[in-house]
């Protein structure tokens, strides 16, 4: 199958999606609200630890559908930042299951891979 990508999600998300199928995730990443944008309630996405200059074939993560997706603006001190906002993209996740990269593409802006589905047994992660 042929999903977006959400790259550079922590290991600690990816472990409670794990154990909890159904998770509420926050992006903030310029790329990841980007891809984000893209997804459409009932579509599937591919999460993984990797960061996208490192997803490769054979790069694993968690196949997940999204449930639903709120965008919002959030004010951040002028201390930390020469902007004053940034936009947050909450996405309600079920996991699917588990999945390894078998072809890396890239589609307006946003990195889309062919995916394998995975047995928990083969799974690297952990």
């Amino acid at each position: 199958m042929e999903l977006l990508v959400l790259g550079g999600i922590a290991r600690r998300t990816l472990d409670q999606l794990l154990r909890n199928p159904y998770r509420t995730v926050e992006v903030r990443s310029a790329r990841n609200v980007i891809v984000t944008r893209k997804l459409k309630p009932g579509e599937r996405v591919f999460l993984t630890y990797e960061t996208p200059q490192d997803i490769t074939r054979g790069t694993e993560g968690i196949i997940a559908e999204v449930l639903k997706i709120e965008e919002m603006e959030q004010r951040i001190p002028w201390e930390e930042s020469d902007e004053r906002e940034i936009t947050v993209c909450r996405i309600q996740l079920r996991l699917v299951g588990l999945g390894k990269v078998i072809e890396v593409s890239s589609e307006d802006n946003a990195m889309k891979v062919k995916v394998r589905e995975m047995l928990p047994q083969e799974m690297a992660m952990g």
